[in-house]
């Protein structure tokens, strides 16, 4: 295998490997029972990451928080008995990661989720997410995560004990 298909199959991995930990991410926002998510959550981030809220809605409910080990605090926050979602459910869409020089990369994702608190009502939020990874240690590691928000507004509840319609015969 030539040199310039070695880099086009590494760029490839380094896409999937990116692609593996944002889900890895948003699959851990969805699970916030345990401190344990927290730590789990903390180990996607380089140990000097940056995790913000930007725009003025995000930059003020959600803030800037520097370094792994603030990262970790700010998600343990989340984390109570009982845990502040009953749902927690984010999809990502609109997909776009460039593999840069010098082990960086820089992707591009909408984001909508959908929340019911434990202390009552539900919200439906979309965001654009920015998010630098370097690669350390053979790892996409999430290095500058930023949230912007597109928006948010309170809805009915998600989940229903309603029956479910089917097409008769089913």
């Amino acid at each position: 295998m030539n040199e310039e298909m070695l880099q086009r199959l590494e760029k490839l991995e380094a896409v999937v490997q990116i692609r593996n930990a944002i889900s890895q991410y948003m699959h851990l926002c969805d699970e916030l029972t345990h401190p344990d998510t927290a730590r789990q959550i903390g180990a996607l981030f380089s140990e000097t990451a940056i995790w913000e809220g930007i725009g003025e809605l995000y930059q003020q409910k959600l803030g800037r928080h520097c370094g792994r080990a603030a990262i970790v605090g700010m998600m343990n926050a989340y984390i109570s008995e009982p845990s502040h979602f009953a749902i927690n459910v984010h999809y990502l869409t609109a997909e776009h990661i460039r593999v840069g020089e010098n082990n960086h990369a820089v992707g591009r994702w909408k984001m909508l989720q959908a929340s019911t608190f434990r202390r009552g009502g539900s919200h439906l939020n979309s965001a654009e997410l920015v998010i630098e990874f370097i690669k350390q240690d053979q790892q996409w590691l999430i290095h500058h995560f930023t949230t912007r928000n597109l928006f948010s507004r309170p809805v009915d509840d998600w989940h229903s004990l309603a029956d479910l319609p089917v097409p008769d015969g089913h």
